[in-house]
């Protein structure tokens, strides 16, 4: 079974695993929030009330034993007030105490036994009963309240509750502390988790999409600079799956497509040729008047003839080297050649065009040059139809400067024909090099069929080169190449 995993699944799943990685950490963070509070609800509910009833607890027995002994030195009916007042306060806050213990706190076993002890003796209402005149020996008050050892005991066992309780109230601190900072660390590597996975999902995705967008744009560029582009690799199945499978029908389609052209116009060139050829015999055994004498008239259409089928051959002859000159085809014969030379033979290839139009032809070549290896008829075949462009679109008594430069990198060397014609469109020089373009321009003003830039590509970049144009309309063209040069 061929499961389609398409982008949108991809996003999808990756999403989900975002979100599930966010609301873990979420989860996480919940639950260390939920003991925080829990730990701080117990500090608040037990720590905090124990921690205020010892305290109380303590202050009120010290008074009512404070009291009593004032009572039994000055009888003073005020201290037994405050005496049972004090007694009053005692008997609430350790209430509350023991109370805890409705709320599922559980509480030290000292606060029962002082709570039952505590019930052997008069509570503070039957002390009150008795201060109040009922009783009028002073010194029986003695027998209403707790012997001073016992209130001791109980002091010293509050105070022992009371360290219990401040060291069980520094522990709960602790370790809320300890468990706000692993929170804030769960939650840290939560987000940095999430973080990174989403930043690796984004890579993995774009790296995904941009790759094979990146061989298709690749592979479009090649169709587009007339090269046939290489099968693009079936990475995945989903879309971008879909478009290279679509591609490469595409371009294994003109591939087929642009064989069977080339077989094509090589096998109609050579069925051509053979007729051309003894037509041409032809016209020029009547025009020598091998069959006889001719008139002006006859001898003016014979020229006219002859031309014709000069230039019909000249165009078969481009068609037929334009189908053999593939890059990488090329049966090349390599040498060291001097760019002063080059520049030099391949002028004098074409001083009689300049010549007839009046065109002043200009050399700029430096001293020094090193040279350059390549096979030095395919390479001036490649200059003298740079060379034979420029003299065509060149008006009369304007200047072509024909040179070579040192590139930016010292290893290559920029040959270049600079001319003053009407310049080219900024849209069609993309496509200059394509074989059978020419530009709307050269459509309507000019013969031809679009090869001779075609083939000057062909031939430099077997020869590990580029080919550059450089051109602003009204303003002139320069048309070049860049080739290595030779290794020291």
């Amino acid at each position: 079974m061929n499961l389609r995993f398409g982008i949108t699944g991809k996003l999808l799943v990756w999403f989900l695993v975002i979100i599930a990685i966010f609301y873990g950490t979420i989860l996480v963070l919940y639950i260390n929030v939920q003991q925080v509070v829990r730990l701080s609800g117990s500090i608040v509910a037990k720590n905090y009330a124990l921690a205020s009833g010892t305290k109380k607890m303590m202050e009120t027995l010290l008074s009512m034993e404070e009291n009593k002994q004032k009572y039994l030195l000055l009888k003073k009916n005020d201290y037994l007030v405050f005496f049972n007042e004090a007694q009053r306060a005692f008997e609430e806050n350790l209430a509350q105490v023991i109370r805890l213990t409705d709320f599922g706190h559980d509480i030290s076993d000292v606060w029962r036994d002082i709570s039952h002890d505590y019930d052997t003796y008069p509570n503070a209402a039957e002390v009150y009963v008795y201060l109040s005149g009922k009783v009028k020996d002073p010194e029986a008050v003695n027998t209403f309240w707790i012997p001073e050892p016992i209130v001791n005991s109980w002091i010293s066992k509050i105070s022992d509750e009371r360290l219990k309780n401040e060291l069980e109230i520094e522990q709960a601190t602790r370790e809320v502390n300890r468990k706000g900072r692993l929170s804030a660390k769960n939650g840290l590597i939560g987000l940095a988790v999430s973080s990174l996975v989403g930043f690796l999902g984004i890579c993995y995705l774009a790296y995904s999409m941009i790759r094979p967008l990146r061989e298709l744009m690749d592979g479009i560029r090649e169709i587009s600079s007339d090269r046939l582009s290489k099968p693009l690799k079936v990475r995945s199945q989903d879309e971008f799956g879909e478009l290279a499978h679509a591609f490469n029908e595409m371009s294994n389609r003109l591939r087929k497509e642009e064989r069977m052209r080339s077989d094509f116009i090589s096998m109609l060139s050579h069925e051509i040729r053979t007729p051309l050829t003894s037509i041409r015999e032809s016209v020029n055994m009547i025009r020598e008047e091998v069959m006889g004498p001719i008139n002006s008239r006859q001898e003016k259409f014979l020229g006219i003839a002859g031309a014709e089928i000069s230039r019909i051959s000249d165009l078969l002859s481009h068609l037929m080297q334009a189908s053999r000159l593939e890059p990488g085809l090329l049966n090349m014969q390599l040498e060291p050649i001097d760019p002063h030379t080059f520049i030099s033979e391949c002028a004098n290839s074409i001083k009689l065009a300049v010549e007839a139009k009046s065109i002043d032809l200009r050399l700029q070549v430096p001293s020094q040059l090193p040279p350059i290896v390549g096979d030095r008829q395919q390479l001036q075949q490649a200059m003298l139809n740079y060379l034979s462009n420029a003299v065509k679109f060149s008006e009369p008594d304007t200047r072509i400067t024909v040179g070579v430069r040192q590139h930016r990198s010292q290893n290559m060397l920029s040959f270049f024909v600079k001319d003053n014609g009407p310049g080219i469109l900024e849209e069609d020089q993309a496509f200059l090099f394509n074989k059978y373009y020419r530009g709307q321009r050269e459509r309507e003003r000019l013969e031809g069929v679009g090869l001779g830039l075609s083939i000057v590509k062909n031939i430099i970049e077997s020869h590990h080169g580029t080919v550059w144009v450089s051109s602003q309309v009204g303003k002139g063209s320069t048309f070049g190449f860049t080739l290595p040069s030779a290794p020291e």
